[in-house]
């Protein structure tokens, strides 16, 4: 099943359910008018929006329209939580390595997780604003999931359960803000500005045996001003799996239904695979040169990112954004 959330005049925007090949939707609001209401009563509600997505898919869907990535906001507009990880540890290794620096071996055991803004959520066509370029614009291909409830010492498998729907994210990063932000020992506000989801949220199932292991299996594509950079594989060297990365968040509280958790930034030691961020390109200039020669986004840059299934249809819609100058 695939979902997403359309533009409307208010906040949470209004659910409609997308058919497989992303050509048609129908809203969802005989059943649910906002996602968040499914994922509190899931076991009632998503077998009804189940039903309408088979019939969407076959055609048979009476009020179905054509389906516009544009007018559509996240799947989730705002969330009750946004935790991001850093699931992919060869990315730690890089950065850490280009200026030096040792990776802690709690760093192969236990993740690193960030908590960031989830009251406002970017679209995935709306633009990436910043009010400055000289603060290090740069984006974040990544996975992310949605869960339901899932209790407080869940362990990994049973985390895994708690996963409803995955997505793609674009983690914006304002890279030359977060030094003077982590020098004060308290993480990251400034410097992460609003994230960006892919058009649809589906349900596991959609991946098919993609999904495994709390993995994704399939290459993640970023695209930056026209140019392919990256072709990522999102499954293999994914260090820890989504149900790790939900255990660690719920060790010591409840994650309850509607919290998004985020992959961090896809990476492969294979540098020919590309970058998902344009901080790990630096990393990779300044490790074999001595220096960083690649500038971060600037103002008119435009970015995509993409995941194509095994059929070779994409399988959430791309996130395409434009970097503009805040008025």
């Amino acid at each position: 099943m695939k979902l997403a959330t359309y533009k409307d005049s208010s906040r949470d925007g209004q659910l409609v359910v997308v058919s497989r090949d992303l050509s048609t939707a129908h809203y969802a609001t005989g059943i649910a008018t906002r996602l968040q209401q499914v994922l509190d009563d899931w076991n009632f509600l998503s077998p009804q929006l189940q039903d309408l997505y088979e019939t969407l898919n076959q055609g048979k869907a009476r009020h179905a329209f054509p389906f516009e990535p544009a007018q559509c906001m996240a799947p989730l507009p705002r969330a009750y939580q946004w935790a991001d990880g850093s699931a992919f540890i060869n990315h730690v290794e890089l950065v850490r390595k280009a200026r030096n620096a040792e990776v802690p071996e709690s760093f192969y055991t236990d993740p690193l997780m960030y908590q960031g803004g989830s009251d406002d959520f970017m679209g995935p066509c709306d633009d990436i604003v910043a009010a400055d370029e000289a603060w290090g614009i740069d984006f974040e291909s990544e996975v992310a999931v949605i869960t339901s409830d899932v209790p407080m010492g869940a362990s990994p498998e049973q985390a895994l359960d708690g996963i409803r729907l995955l997505m793609l994210a674009n983690d914006v990063s304002l890279r030359n803000l977060i030094p003077d932000e982590l020098a004060k020992g308290f993480g990251f506000v400034q410097s992460k500005p609003a994230t960006a989801f892919s058009p649809v949220a589906v349900t596991p199932d959609e991946a098919g045996d993609a999904w495994t292991g709390g993995r994704l299996h399939l290459t993640l594509q970023s695209t930056w001003n026209g140019r392919k950079v990256g072709m990522c594989e999102a499954g293999p060297e994914m260090t820890f799996s989504f149900g790790q990365l939900i255990a660690h968040l719920c060790k010591t509280r409840n994650v309850r239904a509607g919290s998004v958790i985020g992959s961090g930034t896809v990476s492969n030691k294979d540098w020919s695979h590309g970058y998902s961020c344009i901080a790990e390109k630096r990393a990779i200039e300044t490790i074999e040169n001595g220096a960083p020669k690649t500038a971060f986004m600037k103002f008119g840059d435009t970015i995509r990112i993409e995941v194509k299934g095994k059929d070779g249809q994409s399988l959430f819609g791309a996130i395409e954004q434009k970097v503009v100058a805040a008025r």
